[in-house]
C-alpha cells in the first residue's frame, strides 16, 4: 500500500467521498446522486486501490472541479482496520475526506432482500438474517468512524435522493447546514439525527375532527396549536436551545446539525414545529433544509 509521500498528487482533487454501509441500504442510489452532482464516481472499489486511484485521477476535470466519490462494498472489506488505515493515510494529504455510512433496520433489509429475491452478499449457506447480523458486526468500526450516518429504513428513493442532495448542495465552506426533520415516533426515530425534540406534550389536532385530515403545514392546524400557551412556551424554549447550540457546532467545525422533531404520527404537531423553526433559521449561514418524513403517510382513522 502506498504511503502519504506517494499520494502528494491528491492535493489537486477537490474532495473525496466514500459511500459505504449495509448491503441494501442504497449505496448505488447514493453514488448515482453524487455522479449527477458532478463527482467522478467509482462503484465498489477495493480499499487498497484507493491511493492508486487518486494518482490516476490527478488533473481529471470532474475530480478537480467537484471531487471523487466511491462506494465500498462488504465484499471488499475483510478487515475494517485496514480500510480505516487507508482512509487515514488519504486524510493526511487531503483534508476533505468524508465517509458516508448508509444504515437500515434489519426488518427493512430483510424486506428488501425478499422483494428482490437476492442472497446476502456474504453468500454461503447463510440466511439473510444471519448475513445481516454478521455484516453489521463487521462494519461497526467503520460506522463508528463515519462522518455522516444516514438511516434509509423509511425512505423511498426520492427521499433518499433529497437527503443526499441536502448533504452535498450546502456550501460547507461558509458554515454548517441545519437539517430540520419532522417524524412520527410510531415509525421510528431518524437514526442520523443529532438531537430529537419530542412535541407529544402539545395538544393533538388529530382529535379535532375538522383538523384530523390536515397537516402541520395548514394554517388551521398552526392556529389551533398557537392558541395554547404551552405551544408558545415550547417554541420559545426550543428556539433558545437551538440559538445556543448552533453557533457552538459551528465553532467545533461540524458541517451539519440534524434536529428531528417528533410527534405520534408525524402529521400535525411535529410538522408545524419544524416549519416554525425553519422560518426562524431560514437565513442561517450555510443553509437550512426541512424534511417531513411521515407527513404523507396514510394515518389510521
Amino acid at each position: 500500500m502506498e504511503g502519504p509521500e506517494e499520494m502528494a498528487g491528491m492535493g489537486d482533487i477537490k474532495q473525496f467521498v466514500i459511500v459505504t454501509g449495509m448491503s441494501g441500504a442504497g449505496k448505488t442510489t447514493a453514488l448515482k446522486v453524487l455522479e449527477d452532482l458532478g463527482f467522478f464516481a467509482i462503484d465498489n472499489i477495493p480499499p487498497g486501490l484507493l491511493p492508486q486511484l487518486f494518482t490516476l485521477l490527478t488533473g481529471h476535470r470532474a475530480a478537480v472541479r467537484t471531487g471523487v466519490a466511491a462506494t465500498i462494498d462488504i465484499r471488499n472489506v475483510e478487515r475494517p482496520g485496514d480500510f480505516l488505515k487507508v482512509v487515514d493515510d488519504i486524510r493526511s494529504v487531503m483534508p476533505r475526506v468524508r465517509i458516508i455510512f448508509l444504515d437500515t433496520s434489519d426488518d427493512a433489509l430483510i424486506h428488501r432482500f425478499e422483494q428482490t429475491r437476492r442472497r446476502h452478499p456474504l453468500g454461503g449457506d447463510l440466511s439473510v438474517q444471519e448475513g445481516i447480523r454478521r455484516e453489521r458486526a463487521l462494519l461497526a468500526p467503520i460506522r463508528d468512524r463515519a462522518d455522516v450516518v444516514i438511516d434509509t429504513s423509511l425512505m423511498d428513493p426520492q427521499q433518499h435522493r433529497q437527503r443526499l442532495l441536502q448533504e452535498f448542495l450546502g456550501d460547507v465552506e461558509n458554515g454548517m447546514s441545519l437539517i430540520l426533520s419532522s417524524f412520527g415516533f410510531k415509525y421510528g426515530v431518524p437514526q442520523d439525527s443529532n438531537y430529537v425534540l419530542d412535541v407529544r406534550l402539545l395538544p393533538n389536532p388529530f382529535y379535532v375532527p375538522e383538523l384530523k385530515p390536515l397537516t402541520g403545514t395548514d394554517p388551521a392546524v398552526r392556529e389551533y396549536l398557537l392558541s395554547f400557551p404551552e405551544t408558545v412556551e415550547f417554541l420559545e424554549q426550543s428556539g433558545r436551545f437551538l440559538d445556543f447550540l448552533v453557533p457552538r457546532y459551528l465553532e467545533t467545525g461540524k458541517m451539519q446539525l440534524h434536529v428531528a422533531i417528533g410527534c405520534t404520527g408525524g402529521q400535525h404537531r411535529s410538522v408545524a414545529v419544524a416549519e416554525w423553526l425553519y422560518r426562524r433559521y431560514e437565513k442561517l449561514r450555510g443553509g437550512v433544509a426541512i424534511i417531513h418524513r411521515d407527513r404523507a403517510r396514510v394515518q389510521p382513522w
